[in-house]
């Protein structure tokens, strides 16, 4: 049963997010259920198709973004995603996908969700209005002004993640306020805001829809650009996985033949005695250096692959 401070809460709440974009209904859809099935696919479609333009227009302010992420990350700092729901969620399978792809220890991209791990699968009561949670949260992580914190919420105006930038912002960390809405709240607290409006959604209020596309696409860009900036991939494949699994394996070994020219016995042997890491296989094939020699070299020219083959080279 709903108290009256409850309800005075709600009705603030209710008020605040009624003049959000992202909350509003979109005219061109009135009555889903009046439309075939076939119509409801093209509208969702064509309402997805409107994400790139949006976010085209902020693309020298993502540019940015990503080169001051690199730069702290390139001195020892972290990249932290912070959402509730959707961006939550999203934020963890962007840090989950980069140590596989670019062979990060996990702790360099952390994705950090409203509500805990428990979260992920299913929601959890209230965690996206608790200010201390957001503050809390991030106080474990133990920030530093080479960390960077990401907070993702489409409306602009979740109570954890504002708690949680505006505590990274005080640790010195630098903060991104990453919204669906302009002028949001969540924007103010950062040091920078990212707000790319992608308009109302086929579904009222559904913001996993459009609004989710477009975080999931410039999370990818955030995270693949700043680890080309650091030196995880070389002309245009990925050389710091490692292979895992059979398909990684074979992956790894094609990158081998592609990037040096060499057939697929010399790659296999290269990559077992790099212990699969593609990188040091490819500078030891392209160097004539034993796997050892190769691994130490990329570490003296911080990983990056060109540099190494350059000091390697007679």
């Amino acid at each position: 049963m709903s108290t009256p401070e409850n309800s005075t809460v709600i009705g603030a709440v209710r008020s605040e997010i009624g003049g959000l974009v992202t909350e509003s209904s979109n005219p061109l859809y009135p009555d889903l259920a009046a439309l075939s099935t076939a119509e409801l696919v093209a509208a969702m479609n064509a309402e997805d198709a409107r994400v790139p333009a949006a976010i085209e227009q902020q693309l020298p302010a993502i540019a940015a973004i990503i080169d001051e992420i690199a730069a702290r990350m390139s001195r020892g700092g972290r990249l932290i995603y912070v959402g509730a729901g959707t961006p939550g969620r999203l934020g963890i399978l962007d840090a989950s996908e980069c140590p596989p792809t670019f062979g990060t220890d996990p702790s360099l991209v952390v994705g950090v969700i409203a509500g805990g791990r428990a979260a992920v699968n299913q929601a959890v009561e209230n965690a996206e209005d608790s200010e201390e949670s957001g503050a809390a949260d991030m106080a474990v992580l133990e920030l530093t002004p080479n960390d960077s914190v990401v907070g993702i919420a489409a409306s602009g105006r979740t109570p954890y993640v504002i708690a949680a930038v505006t505590a990274a912002r005080a640790r010195g960390a630098y903060t991104v306020g990453f919204a669906c809405n302009n002028n949001s709240a969540l924007g103010a607290a950062a040091d920078t805001a990212l707000e790319i409006e992608v308009g109302p959604e086929v579904l009222t209020g559904s913001t996993r829809l459009k609004s989710g596309t477009c975080q999931k696409l410039v999370l990818n860009m955030i995270s693949t650009i700043t680890m080309v900036r650091l030196g995880k991939t070389y002309r245009n494949v990925m050389v710091d996985l490692r292979a895992t699994n059979a398909k990684l394996h074979a992956r790894s070994e094609r990158t081998l033949m592609q990037v040096t020219g060499c057939d697929a016995a010399t790659a296999t042997a290269a990559l077992s005695a790099a212990e699969g890491h593609v990188k040091a296989a490819i500078l030891a094939i392209m160097t004539g250096l034993s796997a050892s020699q190769a691994a130490t070299l990329l570490a003296e020219n911080s990983g990056f692959l060109p540099a190494a083959i350059d000091a390697g080279t007679p």
